[in-house]
């Protein structure tokens, strides 16, 4: 059996990684084929993909559909993951806004209720 060959640049994911790490109770670590990835009580929030190409986001269906509607240029849904609640962003994307919105959406969809609570009212106050 061939291993496949995997290609990608963890600088890739660097962006992503430290807007990630910016929400709490969020950690650096490695996932499938030892890619970099952010999680969130353990599960995972998000992960370079090891094709290098495209950076996997875990995100509810209902929010999933509306990225991929208002961004197609940025947001993509190879078969692999239709079924399971992530969309996938190339890693060309150097939207700060956007992303720093879809990461805090998939964090929000990972916390506890008590820490997004904890959260809203800190931004609420912090402005």
């Amino acid at each position: 059996m061939k291993k496949k060959t995997i290609n990608y640049n963890y600088a890739d994911f660097d962006l992503v990684k430290n807007i990630a790490l910016t929400f709490p109770n969020t950690e650096e670590s490695i996932s499938h084929e030892g890619t970099p990835s952010v999680k969130v009580r353990g599960k995972l929030m998000c992960r370079l993909h090891d094709s290098g190409e495209f950076i996997p986001i875990r995100l509810d269906f209902d929010l999933r559909d509306k990225y991929l509607d208002s961004h197609p240029e940025i947001f993509h849904l190879p078969d692999h993951f239709k079924a399971y609640p992530y969309i996938c962003m190339w890693i060309h994307c150097h939207d700060k806004k956007l992303l720093t919105e879809v990461l805090e959406q998939s964090w929000k969809g990972l916390a506890t209720k008590k820490q997004v609570k904890e959260y809203d009212e800190k931004k609420t106050t912090t402005g």
